[in-house]
């Protein structure tokens, strides 16, 4: 067991260790604890907080993620989340979609954004908890600077004003909403106040009486998106958060839309990707993940030669010599060495809060894990590097559970790995031997 692993799980409180345990269980990315189960991120740290350093200084930066299915795209951007976290930053992670989130529809990316914002102390949604923190903040700088509690509201206007003078020039609404909120409250009118905010984070339909009350019309349009993303970043650093880190997840489904729609998505990410570039957005990181597929083929980036051009990377050379600082990163997913590696990482985190950890140890030794590993990929046709979260899943629900709580259990006896079509997702099943149960023996 390696040394210096086992002294970091005995160190990982109950609460940390149970959030990961479970969700490992459920076949699911952890929401928090990434840092225990990071295998081969190492070499991306040094580029990657240098990033988010520049980010908390006022700079803006774009990333571009690719790998291929499992080599694990959403544990890297949840990572880097909490990397993001430490240094106080906001996050929201956004899973791109034809139905649910359009990438052409930028108020509904927005939307999405303001409700899955979270911070290291707040859950999503964390707006109006940056809200409230942004108008303490102008209250607190407002008494600094002299104003006494008769003069504090007209010293907090002047101070909202001031500071949300280059975000009013490209959304005035976005700061009479912000008015219209403290109003509110002021009036004890919570439903109002709860109203015009949801206005604020982009949500449709919101009553035309809190509108009326904010002085603001209509719904956020695509174009007010950008200008309300400029207000939300000065928010977020004025109350104590140096940074926005937002991740478009899975953004290789434009590959499937609509070609009017897809056309429209790709000329979006490309205004995105300049207006970052152009220093629009101090304080923004902005990280996209996708396949190769979508980065190298003719119905993804290519299909748009502006964009291909800002996202062009050579990856001709070894993976070791992979450039961090380039503007895409390539994953370089998982090998049967890794995977057994992460097994081992997780089994040595569920010993350290077992109820038999001598007993886990014995029969859920290297070899076993080794093993395992083996036959979850000889049930995804030897495709190792699609294995892990079926193989995690297996190991900690099926095996480590067992021997925890079974004192006669033994899985080279006991247990023979079963794969069902209905627990498969959907490239995990095109790439199973059967549509059936695979069974294998340990």
């Amino acid at each position: 067991m390696n040394t210096a692993r086992s002294s970091r799980s005995a160190q990982v409180s109950a609460v940390r260790r149970r959030a990961v345990i479970d969700a490992l269980r459920r076949g699911a990315v952890p929401e928090s604890g990434l840092d225990l189960l990071a295998t081969g991120l190492d070499r991306f740290e040094s580029a990657l907080d240098a990033e988010l350093d520049a980010v908390a200084s006022g700079a803006s930066v774009f990333k571009a993620v690719r790998g291929e299915y499992g080599s694990g795209k959403t544990f890297f951007a949840r990572w880097l989340g909490e990397r993001a976290k430490r240094r106080n930053f906001a996050v929201s992670e956004i899973q791109i979609s034809e139905t649910e989130t359009p990438l052409h529809r930028l108020e509904t990316v927005y939307r999405r954004l303001t409700e899955r914002l979270t911070t290291a102390s707040f859950p999503p949604s964390a707006l109006r908890s940056v809200v409230d923190a942004w108008f303490y903040a102008l209250e607190e700088d407002a008494l600094a600077a002299g104003a006494d509690e008769n003069e504090l509201s007209a010293e907090v206007e002047k101070l909202l004003v001031a500071r949300l003078t280059e975000v009013s020039r490209h959304a005035p609404s976005f700061a009479a909403a912000l008015r219209g909120y403290r109003a509110a409250l002021s009036a004890g009118d919570e439903a109002t106040a709860a109203a015009v905010l949801a206005w604020l984070g982009g949500q449709p339909h919101v009553a035309a009486a809190a509108r009326r009350f904010a002085g603001v019309r209509g719904d956020l349009d695509h174009f007010g998106a950008l200008g309300f993303l400029q207000g939300l970043l000065t928010v977020l650093r004025d109350s104590g958060h140096p940074g926005l880190l937002v991740v478009l997840d899975e953004v290789e489904t434009l590959q499937r839309v609509r070609a009017d729609a897809r056309d429209k998505a790709l000329n979006a990410l490309r205004q995105l990707i300049d207006e970052v570039h152009s220093g629009r957005f101090p304080g923004l990181y902005l990280v996209i993940t996708g396949t190769p597929a979508f980065y190298d083929g003719q119905q993804g980036v290519q299909r748009l030669a502006p964009l291909a051009q800002r996202l062009a990377t050579d990856f001709t050379t070894d993976p070791r010599f992979d450039n961090p600082r380039a503007v895409q990163l390539r994953l370089p997913g998982f090998t049967l060495e890794s995977l057994v590696n992460l097994g081992v990482t997780v089994r040595d985190l569920y010993t350290t809060g077992a109820d038999a950890p001598e007993r886990i140890k014995e029969l859920a030794a290297d070899a076993y894990i080794d093993d395992l590993a083996r036959a979850v990929g000889g049930a995804l046709a030897g495709k190792v590097g699609v294995a892990p979260r079926l193989f995690l899943k297996k190991l900690v629900g099926d095996v480590l559970d067992r021997i925890d709580q079974f004192d006669d259990f033994d899985p080279r006896r006991h247990y023979t790995l079963t794969v069902r079509s209905d627990e498969l997702t959907d490239t995990e099943r095109n790439l199973a031997a059967s549509a059936d149960d695979v069974d294998l023996d340990l």
